[in-house]
């Protein structure tokens, strides 16, 4: 990396960090310890059930978000592998910030231990990157074209603007599907080529993108359910409108940024509780799992390449220094 590309990836990194630790601040400063751990308490454990249940869905659909890519770039690795990549690299990037260089970082790490190259690896982040736009993108034509109004209040245009917007949400998405089928030259980036994948990826992108926000915002309407008579829509339009404004922000998992957003759209609606609950669930618990999961598997991958290294030099032990070789003559 290049120092101006490095100052600029530690220095967005400070400001998200900054930014972040201000939002928690302005979010729970009119709140004391104990009315946050009582405002969760309140939350019965139906609910955290069946929110960590919508939160496993999304996370089952991040895979998808991988496999798409490493179908892409033609590799029929299995799906078990791609899973454990997308998890760990998911489960990390979503908590640490800059969720497109961390993760693209750890899938590296995996996708190359595997064989792939960085040129795939880079495809298959930016399919990732490209589904989840698409899923946003889909999921905020529907909140904007089924609840206008609340749309409407928050970005303080007309209701018929907002079903417009979210009819252009749609266009959008199809042209995307319609380019994947008749498009088929490849675009170069420098020494990269790059082309359109098939409409059946492209249809997948959609769906598994979509699905994995609309289960997100289940886990939060849910948590935000126990105290509060919240409808889907209302918790779907608050989850999107925050998700656009943690892109604009680069607030590492979206912290404060989220929490101040669903408040402002939600109001009374949205308890602390529901919001300390939903960041637990969604970016903690993956957090703990992820870390030790990889710290396990990078243990096994530097014992295997060692164990090849040893495997190599008895293999071949005419690569020893020709100096120490005694001849038969």
């Amino acid at each position: 990396m290049s120092g101006r590309k490095r100052l600029f990836t530690y220095g967005t990194m400070i400001f998200g960090f900054g930014l972040a630790g201000y939002l928690v601040y302005i979010g729970l400063s009119q709140f004391t310890w104990d009315q946050i751990v009582e405002s969760v308490r309140a939350i019965p454990m139906s609910n955290f059930l069946l929110a960590l249940l919508y939160c496993a869905g999304s996370y089952l659909c991040l895979t998808g978000f991988d496999w798409t890519g490493v179908r892409y770039v033609k590799n029929d690795l299995a799906y078990p592998k791609i899973a454990l990549a997308s998890f760990v690299a998911l489960g990390l990037g979503q908590s640490i910030g800059l969720a497109g260089v961390s993760s693209g970082a750890i899938r590296y790490r995996y996708y190359a231990h595997w064989g792939m190259s960085t040129e795939d690896v880079a495809k298959i982040v930016l399919m990732s990157g490209m589904t989840v736009g698409l899923g946003l993108l889909v999921l905020s034509g529907i909140v904007m074209v089924a609840n206008p109004a609340d749309v409407a209040q928050l970005l303080r245009i007309s209701s018929s603007v907002s079903m417009l917007l979210g009819g252009l949400c749609f266009v959008l998405a199809i042209v995307y599907v319609v380019l994947s089928g008749v498009l088929r030259a490849p675009l170069k980036i420098r020494k990269w080529t790059f082309v359109m994948p098939t409409v059946r990826i492209a249809i997948l992108q959609i769906v598994v993108g979509t699905v994995n926000f609309a289960l997100v915002s289940a886990c939060l309407m849910e948590l935000m359910q126990a105290t509060e008579n919240v409808s889907y829509l209302k918790a779907a339009t608050a989850f999107v409108l925050a998700n656009i404004a943690i892109l604009v922000t680069h607030a590492p998992g979206g912290l404060g940024v989220l929490e101040v957003t669903v408040k402002h759209v939600m109001g009374d609606q949205a308890s602390i509780g529901a919001l300390v609950a939903f960041r637990v669930i969604y970016f903690f618990i993956p957090f703990a799992i992820a870390l030790p999961v990889s710290l396990v598997t990078e243990a096994v991958f530097r014992a295997r390449k060692k164990r090849k290294g040893d495997t190599e030099k008895t293999s071949h032990p005419a690569d020893a220094d020709p100096a120490l070789t005694v001849s038969s003559t």
